[in-house]
């Protein structure tokens, strides 16, 4: 790279909105994200009642670059070089001692080179890389915790549990359904989760478009949470700020599968126009797509064959 970098040298300009444009109040969300999956856990899988129950030194827990071995119930804290560095079981701390009977003297975590390689998830374990799901991580320490205590074998089977109360919270019809907690409660009060916008932030957006800049917004919400969150942190006429809004982009397979496997939607009302275009053709709102067909549309919205 060279010694120094500047916008104003970019043709196309692209914003993720979570945690990026729209900012959270972190312990607000962190405390909804918690309740959305154990309330689930509590109401339709059965489980104990005090899950529900938080003290505030509980939060400590929660921190990125956790992952959950799902085969025995530890959570460990890795290294750069897989090293672990430190290991829960459930969320009672392992002893020097017991790091060493799991993990060996090297203190290796034996899936870190697939961790390493795809950070995708797997049968074997889960990373906990992003503030949506974070909060899991201490839900499934009181999960083994609880299941300790009943004196049950700590298995991947728990973890079935917990990716229906993910997928019953953030599925993309819960939004338009108030299905689950998380979407109802940041409906119906989204300035407790949510911090607009600067007028600072908004201008230099609108300075950027007024430059020529192209102006994406590549987000993995659906449409209608995406609407919900930048009428409230950039206003109203949000979509003046942006040339082309992508929404359910799934990120990072929008940058990284090849085209024919994530074909664009062209998006109306929050409802997909099309069945599949092989290739976006004009700004405006699109759901899914891929990287090399939004390419080769900046080519032709910019007049450049290579735009910066």
């Amino acid at each position: 790279m060279s010694d120094y970098f500047s916008l104003s040298d970019c043709d196309v300009i692209g914003f993720d909105l979570d945690h990026t444009l729209c900012r959270y109040h972190l312990k607000e969300t962190s405390r909804l994200i918690y309740e959305s999956f154990a309330r689930y856990l509590v109401d339709h899988k059965g489980y104990d009642p005090d899950l529900l129950l938080l003290t505030p030194a509980t939060w400590d827990f929660c921190f990125k670059g956790l992952v959950v071995d799902l085969e025995d119930g530890n959570l460990v804290k890795l290294a750069a070089d897989g090293t672990v560095l430190r290991a829960t079981h459930g969320t009672r701390d392992l002893t020097e001692a017991e790091i060493l009977q799991h993990y060996g003297p090297q203190r290796q975590w034996k899936h870190f080179h697939s961790l390493n390689t795809s950070f995708t998830r797997s049968a074997h374990y889960y990373f906990y890389d992003n503030y949506f799901d974070l909060p899991g991580a201490l839900l499934c320490g009181r999960v083994v915790d609880m299941l300790n205590k009943r004196g049950e074998e700590v298995n991947a089977e728990f973890w079935k549990d917990m990716v229906a109360a993910i997928d019953h919270n953030y599925n993309t019809s819960a939004f338009k359904e108030d299905a689950g907690t998380y979407f109802p409660s940041v409906k119906r009060d989204p300035g407790r989760y949510l911090q607009p916008c600067s007028e600072e932030v908004k201008a230099w957006l609108r300075s950027m478009k007024e430059a020529g800049k192209v102006l994406l917004l590549i987000t993995s919400s659906h449409s209608d949470y995406c609407r919900l969150i930048c009428e409230h942190v950039l206003g109203k006429d949000y979509e003046d700020l942006f040339d082309i809004i992508i929404t359910n982009a799934l990120k990072p397979g929008f940058f990284s599968l090849v085209p024919h496997q994530r074909p664009f939607r062209t998006l109306v009302d929050d409802v997909e126009e099309s069945e599949g275009l092989q290739a976006l053709d004009k700004p405006g709102w699109y759901s899914q797509g891929n990287w090399p067909h939004l390419h080769q549309l900046l080519k032709t919205m910019t007049g450049k064959p290579e735009p910066k």
